[in-house]
């Protein structure tokens, strides 16, 4: 396949929620460069390819992005079948529309391939339904850290009536906390702190708004982790198999 790159989502981490479109793109694939988040047990699908860790880590040594731009664009100009392996889904938070725009503006032909993103498959996991009839109308994917180290307007996200759900906020309780008891939000609020979604070493602390700093501090809560901010967080669902006669 000339001149291609396929941005490809892998998913929260779990392999077996990688996508039959996703496993297509690997099985083709000549050149994986692969982020720091995806397991790498998804690269069984791709035994012969060369593997590029390209890693991107808040608080960690990462590749510049514009290197990550050069790379792609040499190997898809030397004809290679390129894909550019990310955790989640490339375009939630992933600079998924960024590669597509610049790879683009040079000619290269690019498609998308989506994966279930952490905060998704972590909630499930939990029991916890991101939309509830009855309870939640909506939900809201947010990142607390920014590109330019802006703060998100979080009275309107207090009010908004949605489930809030935070991605990269560990290092930002308290003003996550603060931001969103000022914006009117009730102290009370359920919190579900998720850890390392999907995966079999996924931990969760059940807590509310004003005590969310203490509690996770208490459980040691670390990144990768996402925050379900809203009724829904109170939800546990009980799963029943049932048996087939």
């Amino acid at each position: 396949m000339s001149a291609k790159v396929w941005l490809v989502g892998a998913g929260p981490g779990d392999p077996e929620l990688l996508t039959l479109k996703a496993v297509k793109a690997l099985n083709q694939a000549e050149i994986v460069m692969i982020d720091d988040l995806v397991n790498p047990a998804v690269l069984e699908h791709c035994p012969t390819a060369r593997i590029v860790p390209v890693g991107k880590r808040g608080g960690c040594r990462s590749t510049p992005q514009e290197f990550i731009h050069r790379l792609m664009l040499r190997y898809a100009r030397q004809g290679k079948c390129v894909v550019r392996l990310k955790g989640g889904d490339p375009c939630i938070f992933g600079r998924g529309s960024e590669e597509v725009d610049w790879l683009g503006a040079h000619g290269i032909e690019v498609e998308m391939v989506n994966g279930i993103t952490a905060g998704l498959a972590g909630a499930t996991n939990c029991g916890i339904p991101l939309t509830l009839r009855g309870v939640a109308r909506g939900v809201t994917l947010v990142t607390a850290h920014t590109q330019d180290d802006s703060s998100l307007n979080w009275p309107a996200l207090a009010q908004s009536g949605t489930t809030l759900v935070v991605y990269m906020g560990v290092a930002k309780l308290p003003e996550i906390r603060e931001s969103l008891l000022a914006g009117g939000m009730r102290a009370d609020m359920p919190v579900a702190m998720i850890e390392n979604a999907s995966l079999p070493h996924q931990r969760e602390c059940r807590s509310s708004l004003a005590a969310m700093q203490q509690d996770a501090h208490d459980f040691q809560l670390k990144s990768p982790a996402i925050l379900v901010i809203g009724e829904v967080a109170a939800q546990q669902q009980i799963q029943v198999l049932a048996e087939i006669a």
